[in-house]
Order: structure tokens, then sequence, then C-alpha cells
């Protein structure tokens, strides 16, 4: 298998969450193309689920999809920050709770063709009520919801976001 070799690589924007350039590439049967990547630190995903077996939702505005979502709490990983510690800190911002345990599930691109973005998915389990303490621009509803519910809320098309579907799901397979 062949892959893309980069000639040459153009920055075009770098913005407060992403960078975006144009990287000029020769294919393997030796013509060129012109590939458009959104560089992104990555981010986390948190599976919170509580001693009831409920997981924690957020319902919150997402501007590009212009609607309210329901997702996992999750976050960008800072520079220099550790998935597992930016998990921690998510979690406790958006939903206010800690967790006693805390594991690595999967990890996984969002959209390769374009864009640098990982997300790591977490499941975090034993949680302590410690008070949410959300970013200024965040204005999020708490869910709580049985996961078998949570199963049924992908089927019926009321969760649509990605990193939600994955690590809902994924607690059913692992």
């Amino acid at each position: 298998m062949n892959n893309e070799i980069t000639l040459n690589s153009e920055k075009i924007f770098e913005g407060k969450i992403l960078k975006l350039r144009v990287d000029t590439v020769e294919l393997p049967n030796k013509k060129y193309k012109k590939r458009e990547i959104i560089e992104h630190n990555g981010a986390v995903a948190i599976l919170a689920v509580t001693d009831n077996n409920e997981i924690i939702l957020v319902k919150q505005f997402r501007k590009a999809a212009e609607d309210f979502l329901l997702e996992l709490p999750a976050g960008k990983i800072e520079s220099n920050e550790k998935s597992i510690d930016c998990a921690k800190r998510e979690l406790k911002e958006e939903t206010g709770f800690e967790a006693k345990n805390i594991e690595k599930i999967c990890q996984f691109y969002t959209s390769p063709g374009f864009c640098t973005e990982k997300i790591y998915l977490y499941k975090a389990t034993d949680l302590i009520e410690t008070g949410a303490e959300p970013d200024e621009d965040e204005f999020i509803e708490l869910l709580f919801v049985n996961l078998d519910d949570a199963r049924e809320m992908i089927k019926s098309g009321k969760i649509i976001d990605s990193k939600t579907i994955i690590g809902i799901l994924s607690y059913f397979q692992i």
C-alpha cells in the first residue's frame, strides 16, 4: 500500500481551537493533489456511569449543528496536557463530579479525511459530586439517563453526536 508524500505545507489560518493548512501531496500514481487539513489538539469524552447505572449527558447548543445536542461530557485537550488529566478536568467542569475510577476505553479519529482530531474515550465510575465549574461560554443542562434508555435514544435519533454514540455503544460491547 502506498502513501501520499507531502511536498509542501502552507498554513492558512490559526485560531483558538484549530489550525488550517493546505498540503500539496504526491500520490502513488505520481499525480499531485491539494489536501486541506484541520489541525486539532485532540479531545476527550467521558462515559460517566453512576451507581444507579445511569450515564451523565450534557445538553447544550452547538452552533455548527444549529441545534441542542445530547452529548457525553467532553472537551479539548490543552497544549502539553495528558488525555487522562483532561478527562478528569472536563468531568468536573461540565458535570460537577469527580471519579474514583477512570479508565480509557478507546481512541478514534473524528474525521480523518480532513482533520487530525483524535478523541480519547474514558469510562468514569464511583462518582462523587463536588460542584460544576463550567467555562464562561458553556451553558449546560445535565441529564441522567439509564444506559438501556440511552441506547434507545440512539435508535430513535435523539442522540446523534458521534462521540456519544461510540461511548454508549462501547459500554455494551467492551
